[in-house]
C-alpha cells in the first residue's frame, strides 16, 4: 500500500500525523470490534509500520514514548492486588516450578533460535521471554537487542495465545471472552487517586532519569504501586482514555522502528518464529495440564497462568472468563519478575557462546 508522500517540512508532519492517526484509528476499531486483545495497541503499531515501510514514519519524542512506559507499569501493577502475594505464598513450590519451567523452556527456545542463526542473541531471548509483552519491547530496547523482531515476536504471539484462549473458552467451558469494548470510556475518576498515579508516575521518571536506569521508566512506577497498594496507599487510577492513549505511544514508538528491510528479515524467519510460538505455547499448555491436576483448579485457570501471551493481555483475558484471576495473576507475576530480573543476564550469557 503506497501513501501520498507529504515532502518535508512541518506540515508535512502534521499531514503525517493526520495519516496515523486516521489509520490507526480505523485498524484499532476493527480490532476491537473483532474483540482482539490489545487493539488500541496493535491498531497504531500497524498504522506506524505502513508509514514506516513508505518512509514516511512519525518520530516519537523520548520523554512522551518514556512517560507512556510509565503509564503501562502502573497498569500492570494494578493487575497485580495484594491478593496477588497470598496467592503465592499459599503454594509456591507449585508456582516456583510452573513458572521456572516455562522460563526455561522460553530460554531454550530462544538460544535455539540464536545457535541456529535465525535471529540474534539478545533478540531472540528477548523475542521468546513469557513476560508482559511491551515490557518486552522495552527491556529488549534496553538491553540490545531489535525491538522491531521482538515487538514482531511478541505481539504474534498474544494474538495466538488470545485466539487459543477463546477457543478453550468457547469449547471447554463453553463461554465466550469479550474484549473491553464494554467498559465506558470516560467514567466519574476519582481525583485524588488519579492524581496520586501521576505522581508515582513521574517519580519513577525522574528517579529513571536521575539515576539512568535503562527500564526504570516503566519498572520504578510499577514497583512504587505495588508497594502502595499493598500497605493500603495508593488505587491505582487510570482512566480508559489515557490508557488508549499511552498503548497508542507505544505502538507508534514501536512501529515507526519498522522499514522495507526489517519486515523483508522477517518474513524471512516468519515460519521459524511461529514454529517456535506454536512449540511454546504447546508445551505450556502440557505444564497446564499437569497444574491443573496437581493444584485441582480448572484447566482454563491453569491454561492462562502458564501461559506465555504476557501478563499484561492474559490480565485482560482473564478478566473477561471465569477462571480464577488471583491464581492467574500469581503465576504471571512471578513469572515477570523471574524473566524481569534473570533476562539481561540470560541474553548476555547466550549472546557471549553464539555468535551471529
Amino acid at each position: 500500500m503506497l501513501l501520498p508522500t507529504p515532502g518535508t517540512g512541518f506540515r508535512a508532519n502534521i499531514f503525517r500525523w493526520a495519516i496515523l492517526l486516521s489509520i490507526s484509528a480505523a485498524i484499532s476499531i476493527a480490532f476491537e470490534l473483532l474483540h482482539l486483545p490489545a487493539a488500541l495497541l496493535l491498531g497504531p503499531m500497524l498504522a506506524a509500520i505502513l508509514l514506516g515501510i513508505n518512509g514516511q514514519a512519525v518520530a516519537m519524542p523520548r520523554p512522551v514514548f518514556m512517560m507512556a512506559q510509565g503509564v503501562v507499569g502502573t497498569l500492570m501493577a494494578r493487575a497485580m492486588p495484594p491478593t496477588v502475594l497470598g496467592e503465592i505464598l499459599a503454594a509456591w513450590p507449585v508456582i516456583l516450578i510452573g513458572v521456572a519451567s516455562v522460563v526455561l523452556t522460553a530460554n531454550v527456545i530462544g538460544y535455539a533460535l540464536a545457535r541456529f542463526r535465525i535471529l540474534p542473541g539478545t533478540t531472540a531471548v528477548w523475542g521468546a521471554s513469557p513476560g508482559a509483552a511491551t515490557a518486552m519491547v522495552i527491556m529488549a530496547e534496553a538491553y540490545g537487542g531489535d525491538t522491531r523482531l521482538v515487538a514482531v515476536m511478541q505481539y504474534l504471539r498474544v494474538l495466538i495465545v488470545a485466539t487459543m484462549a477463546s477457543l478453550a473458552a468457547r469449547f471447554y467451558l463453553n463461554t465466550t471472552l469479550t474484549g473491553g469494548t464494554a467498559a465506558a470510556w470516560f467514567p466519574a475518576i476519582h481525583w485524588t487517586n488519579f492524581l496520586a498515579t501521576l505522581t508515582v508516575i513521574g517519580a519513577g521518571l525522574v528517579l529513571s532519569r536521575i539515576f539512568r536506569l535503562t527500564t526504570g521508566a516503566m519498572i520504578l512506577p510499577m514497583l512504587f504501586a505495588i508497594g502502595l497498594q499493598g500497605a493500603g496507599v495508593l488505587a491505582v487510577e487510570l482512566p480508559p482514555v489515557l490508557l488508549a492513549v499511552s498503548y497508542a505511544i507505544c505502538g507508534w514508538a514501536i512501529g515507526s522502528r519498522f522499514n522495507r528491510e526489517i519486515l523483508a528479515y522477517a518474513a524471512r524467519a516468519l515460519p521459524t518464529i511461529l514454529l517456535a510460538i506454536v512449540v511454546l505455547v504447546a508445551i505450556c499448555a502440557i505444564y497446564a495440564s499437569v497444574l491443573a491436576s496437581v493444584t485441582g483448579v480448572d484447566f482454563l485457570t491453569a491454561y492462562l497462568a502458564t501461559s506465555p501471551g504476557g501478563a499484561d493481555s492474559v490480565a485482560i483475558i482473564a478478566a473477561s472468563s471465569n477462571v480464577d484471576m488471583s491464581f492467574v495473576m500469581a503465576m504471571q507475576t512471578m513469572r515477570f519478575f523471574m524473566v524481569l530480573f534473570t533476562g539481561p543476564a540470560t541474553a548476555r550469557f547466550i549472546a557471549d557462546r553464539v555468535r551471529y
